[in-house]
């Protein structure tokens, strides 16, 4: 159990045999790491967050391994009923081919998507439709992204100084932003490719993939109550995600709420230095965290 800033965070023990996290809860919310890693770690699968509250679900991206990640957690691909996409890189939409085919040919079902629409038709486009449109003709036509998914459109937050869009998922909300990602010489947000952040239930930040933005976490912490800060870091500086260094500037009371997430296979290596930084910790796969 990690204590800090008043808040508890309970974790379910890794046993020998990993223990199938929640896909609903009595009420609580619950967050389980099907993976932890970044794009290229081999240890800890990749960055995807299954969320869960009262009756519903939603697993935050699905990358390459994480049907596989999820078979070992004892959960078959086809029992996700609802996905959320913050952009396109493999390790974030890898696994949605295997979703959509095993839920259109097995399960005989469509699963839902939240996705904003500025990255919908290019998630479409550019990742998903060379794999599956033409494994059938309707009236002389490929299939299309209605033919596999059902689509749940966030809704634009008027008035919000940044990108900001609202979904209810049951009793869950689900806020998305958008992220300073890609590419490495964008100057802000604006710039970026589309790529988007999560707000859970309006208390746990959860960045996806960002490079270092002082301006993201100062915006967050001004208009939600955030008891965790769930960052992507990389261990080093330049490129497309927040080095642990940049991240180390930060002033303690944000470090205090930050657990890193996205990281390499020399994680083991920098746990001393993490600590000597002032964050709360990291983020560990197949842990199941209770708010």
């Amino acid at each position: 159990m990690l204590r800090y800033n008043h808040l508890v965070m309970e974790t379910q023990p890794t046993a020998a045999k990993p223990t199938p996290p929640p896909l609903a809860t009595m009420g609580e919310l619950a967050l389980t790491f099907i993976g932890s890693g970044s794009a290229f770690a081999k240890r800890y699968y990749q960055n995807n967050l299954l969320v869960a509250k009262g009756a519903e679900h939603v697993l935050i991206d699905c990358g390459a391994r994480t049907p596989e990640a999820l078979d070992r957690l004892g959960i078959p691909i086809v029992k996700i009923n609802r996905f959320l996409i913050t952009h396109t890189h493999a390790d974030h939409i890898g696994g949605l081919e295997e979703a959509m085919l095993m839920n259109r040919y097995f399960a005989k079902k469509r699963s839902r998507m939240v996705v904003a629409p500025r990255l919908r038709t290019i998630l479409w486009n550019q990742s998903l439709r060379g794999g599956s449109a033409w494994n059938e003709m309707h009236d002389g036509k490929p299939l299309s992204f209605g033919d596999f998914w059902i689509e749940d459109r966030p809704r634009r937050v008027p008035g919000a100084d940044r990108e900001l869009m609202l979904v209810q998922v049951g009793e869950l909300k689900l806020h998305l932003f958008r992220t300073k990602h890609v590419p490495e010489g964008a100057p802000s947000w604006r710039e970026s490719f589309p790529s988007y952040g999560v707000i859970i239930d309006g208390c746990i930040l959860f960045t996806s993939d960002t490079r270092f933005d002082p301006d993201l976490l100062e915006w967050a912490l001004a208009n939600f109550p955030l008891k965790a800060i769930l960052h992507d870091v990389q261990f080093f500086t330049g490129g497309v995600h927040a080095g642990i260094d940049e991240l180390g500037t930060l002033p303690a009371a944000i470090k205090a709420k930050m657990f890193l997430m996205h990281y390499a296979d020399k994680l083991p290596e920098m746990a001393d230095h993490i600590a000597e930084l002032g964050f709360a910790g990291i983020v560990e796969q197949w842990k199941t965290y209770l708010y």
